[in-house]
């Protein structure tokens, strides 16, 4: 009986010592320098980033000319950006309250207001980037890398491109469109930190 209980008493205290060691491993320093606790929460955290782009990029009406981005803190998933449609932003709404793991969605998408001259700029913007050699392979692809958003005549160029250079001439090809106030060149190169 003695045995038993010393064995018993051996297996308590490796338990404990194997949950404190895990839970040591766990703990890792933010940016900030305070302790957190990582690996289950990080996991699904990064799980439910993968989910929440995936979801947008398959919205059916998310196109050149929108701009949807996102940030996922937690449970909490918050929207950005810009859109033409005030459907596109309840759509983007919906398909991430849908996703497992993000418990609150906070929706700050812009609707661009509507405008005949802002839709003559968008396609004189898309003609003039799109229609250029070394260009014109963004405007081939399912979900288009180069976002046009034109909000009261004022031009931003969202999304990733592969090269500086592509960069640097989607930004020169847009300033040559006419009506345009500024173009803002907001393009990041594949690979780039934002």
């Amino acid at each position: 009986m003695k045995r038993v209980s010393m064995g018993m008493g051996a297996i308590a205290v490796a338990l404990v010592l194997a949950v404190a060691s895990g839970n040591a491993q766990n703990r890792v320093k933010d940016k900030d320098g305070a302790d957190r606790t990582a690996g289950v929460g990080t996991r699904g955290q990064d799980r439910v980033t993968r989910e929440v782009r995936h979801e947008l990029a398959m919205l059916p009406y998310n196109g050149v000319f929108d701009n949807l981005a996102y940030r996922v803190d937690g449970g909490t998933v918050s929207l950005y950006g810009q859109v033409t449609r005030p459907t596109l932003k309840s759509d983007a709404e919906s398909v991430v309250k849908d996703v497992e793991g993000g418990t609150r969605v906070e929706n700050q998408i812009d609707v661009l207001p509507l405008s005949s001259m802002d839709d003559a700029i968008r396609v004189a913007m898309y003609r003039a980037i799109f229609s250029r050699p070394g260009l014109d392979r963004y405007a081939m692809q399912a979900v288009a890398p180069i976002h046009i958003i034109v909000d009261s005549g004022k031009v931003t160029l969202e999304g990733v491109v592969a090269t500086e250079g592509d960069k640097n001439q989607a930004g020169v090809h847009a300033n040559t469109v006419g009506g345009v106030f500024p173009v803002t060149n907001h393009l990041r190169v594949e690979g780039e930190r934002k």
